[in-house]
């Protein structure tokens, strides 16, 4: 447990001079909130702290403060590696096995550092030598708060940081309504509102920001929607062809998957995205209730998450991996009709 061994964390963190922070590959907000966040509180205490993104990570979280900071490895491999082998302490966030790093993994294998996982999602691999892990918690996020209470440090939290969290558990929580949103992380939010989070701004920032072209995407999304009641449940299909015609940006389809869910009698929603560069279908799936999603993307489409959302992947074709999807669905009329 993370309580016991705070001390020991903190002795650490006395004697290291350098500290990397690692998100997983295609950062959200809750993994870039948490980065950040930890950023801006080590840099405080006077350490040379860096956040290393695996990739770049959606527009409307580029306005975080500390964002100019964050360096991209795929844009900046030497760079990025230099700071890998230099750090006494790395951080990883939002992620519980280094195979989410993508190609940061193999050089994250050959540090010599001392590895802290802070993360909420199930089945953690044991790399770290301090792991604070928790799948009931809302977000990474709310973590991070969490563990800067452990260490003693609610009266440092300043605005900064506050924002940067704030946006991590707003997002992760799907503005406050998923399950995992427990009294807890209100009495979090309350204290980072006193602590300089401007709600309302955060908000505005994150979802006020929509392109034309995302808002068209989603109308082709709507539009590619299918309903099967049958199971409750619903999908939706975005083609590259229709991604490129509506110049898709990173981020844009965020939330999408969200809409199925919102149809009355759905507990179980998927998104599946065409990925022509790389050669795959990603797959967000989300769930009401006790039906598993996590052990349904690890079981038939390489992922995993949370009992109510998760991500997977797939190397057949668009429409063979809906055909796939379909056909294993009746696999699980029981635990939908209930």
């Amino acid at each position: 447990m993370i309580d016991s061994r705070i001390f020991e964390i903190t002795a650490e963190l006395a004697k290291a001079e350098n500290i990397v922070i690692v998100p997983h590959k295609g950062p959200d907000g809750d993994a870039i909130g948490a980065s950040l966040g930890l950023l801006h509180y080590f840099k405080n205490k006077g350490h040379k702290a860096k956040v290393i993104a695996p990739n770049d990570y959606p527009h409307f979280l580029k306005w975080l403060p500390g964002n100019e900071e964050v360096i991209n490895y795929e844009q900046s491999k030497t760079e990025a590696e230099k700071l890998i082998s230099e750090a006494e302490i790395i951080f990883t966030l939002d992620f519980n096995d280094l195979s989410r790093a993508g190609d940061m993994q193999e050089v994250l294998k050959t540090s010599k550092a001392v590895f802290v996982m802070i993360d909420h999602h199930q089945e953690p691999s044991d790399y770290a030598e301090f792991t604070y892990s928790d799948a009931t918690m809302s977000s990474t996020c709310e973590m991070v708060y969490e563990f800067l209470h452990k260490l003693r440090a609610d009266k440092e939290i300043t605005p900064e940081i506050a924002t940067c969290l704030y946006t991590g558990i707003m997002t992760d929580t799907g503005s406050f309504r998923f399950s995992s949103t427990s009294s807890d992380t209100h009495r979090a939010v309350a204290e980072l509102i006193d602590r300089g989070a401007k709600n309302f701004e955060i908000h505005s920032r994150v979802f006020d920001t929509n392109s034309e072209n995302k808002l068209q995407l989603l109308g082709t999304a709507l539009q590619n929607l299918k309903v099967n009641k049958k199971f409750k449940t619903a999908y939706i299909s975005l083609s590259q062809e229709e991604l490129q015609r509506h110049n898709f940006k990173k981020g844009d389809t965020e939330g999408f998957v969200n809409y199925g869910l919102s149809l009355e009698g759905i507990i179980f929603a998927v998104i599946f995205i065409e990925k022509e560069n790389e050669d795959l279908v990603k797959i967000s799936f989300r769930s009401k209730g006790d039906f598993d999603v996590n052990q349904f993307a690890r079981k038939h489409f390489e992922g995993g998450g949370h009992i109510n959302a998760a991500g997977g992947k797939s190397n057949l074709s668009l429409n063979d991996t809906i055909v796939k999807f379909n056909r294993i669905l009746p696999e699980y009329k029981e635990e939908l009709m209930k």
